[in-house]
């Protein structure tokens, strides 16, 4: 099927074309016509990667009447990150239709979001936490807002923000649609729906797994002890541009440490870091200033960052949700890639049980040679 088939205005056709896009993903197909034309709410599992984002902004570009200076669409999203990745995807597909989109989030003054607010938005994409302050200032209303999307509803839940959620919901017309996308669904979400969404509509996209298709996955049995070492293996044997994923802030910062004190271009990404400079350092990841990103999942969530070729859990994901966010961040666009995981002797219940609730099959790998390149061996990076 083609983009012209779904409902589009040619405004939105001509801004499909600049970008790039050659024909719907399975997401873009099933949601488009049903925002532009349906009634009902809806909810949609798809991965991080499948043009979800466009899924939604391309029929929302189209509803929204410009000559209207109010709020008349909200996206809420779990952080500052995918809050402006979103903002700047759907900017990049308004095309000459003249409206304002503004993504409002923590970490930098509110003075500014104030203003911006004040001279008129269409769309807001916002994080829980500052989507709130705005309200209780009275610099953000809701009531007339016609579009409520919830992106990546199961990481919101994850990170705690369901109560925020309902909050905010309860600021909504009673007119508007809700549209919620998640990798998973968990029951939680459909608790939430039940409570909130009219008349809704589930749909899922990747049935037989969870997981991005073009992921090789594996896992190295490890004791904690032997875990650095083999990461250093993994690392000189083969091109590396990826995350390592750590489950503390504290082991983010050790692990950088000997990491960079070996020689390796590497950087720590956690919620301890000040928005700017967490800014600064996915600048250097996106343009390889940077080959290895070691992060916390809430610090790496919303990294729309292009052609990683790996993903390495260091430590084992908390549960299956977490696990297909990880490994969501590469295999995209076409192009393949590789998500490892550390698994301690102790640990195969929770590896199985991630297998068994994402769909997936992991297989054994066999250990690299090698003892890590040292540090005299690393030519500097400037």
């Amino acid at each position: 099927m083609s983009f012209e088939k779904l409902g589009l205005s040619e405004n939105s056709l001509n801004a499909v074309k600049r970008k790039g896009f050659v024909k719907p993903t399975d997401i873009q197909r099933e949601v488009i016509p049903r925002l532009l034309s349906g009634n009902k709410d809806i909810i949609g599992q798809s991965q991080t990667g499948t043009g979800k984002t466009a899924a939604f902004a391309l029929p929302l570009i189209d509803l929204i009447d410009e000559e209207i200076r109010n709020v008349q669409a909200i996206v809420i999203t779990p952080t500052r990150e995918l809050a402006i990745q979103v903002a700047d995807e759907i900017n990049s597909l308004k095309g000459r239709k003249k409206i304002r989109v503004f993504p409002v989030y923590g970490g930098q003054p509110i003075g500014p979001q104030i203003r911006n607010l004040r001279r008129g938005v269409h769309i807001v994409v916002g994080t829980p936490g500052r989507v709130i302050d705005h309200i209780k200032r009275g610099t953000l209303f809701l009531s007339n807002v016609d579009y409520f999307i919830l992106d990546e509803a199961d990481r919101m839940l994850d990170m705690g923000f369901i109560e925020d959620i309902e909050n905010i919901l309860r600021h909504t017309s009673k007119e508007k649609r809700v549209l919620m996308f998640s990798a998973t669904i968990p029951r939680e979400i459909l608790g939430l729906a039940r409570r909130y969404l009219k008349n809704y509509e589930v749909i899922k996209i990747q049935d037989k797994s969870l997981a991005p298709e073009l992921v090789e996955q594996g896992y190295f049995e490890v004791r904690p002890n032997k875990k650095f070492s083999l990461l250093c293996r993994i690392l000189d044997s083969r091109e590396f541009y990826g995350i390592v994923f750590c489950q503390t802030k504290k082991e983010t910062r050790e692990l950088t440490s000997r990491l960079v004190a070996r020689g390796y271009n590497a950087e720590a990404l956690n919620g301890d870091i000040p928005q700017r400079g967490r800014e600064r350092i996915l600048e250097r990841f996106r343009r390889r200033r940077t080959r290895i990103l070691v992060a916390t999942d809430v610090a790496a969530r919303g990294i729309d960052v292009k052609d990683l070729t790996h993903v390495i859990n260091y430590s084992v994901p908390q549960n299956p949700e977490a696990y297909v966010h990880r490994i969501g961040r590469t295999g995209r666009e076409g192009k393949k890639g590789k998500a490892i995981t550390f698994v301690a002797p102790w640990e195969s219940p929770k590896l199985r049980d991630i297998e068994r609730v994402a769909r997936v099959k992991i297989k054994e790998m066999t250990h690299p040679t090698g003892h890590g390149r040292r540090k005299r061996d690393i030519p500097r990076v400037s």
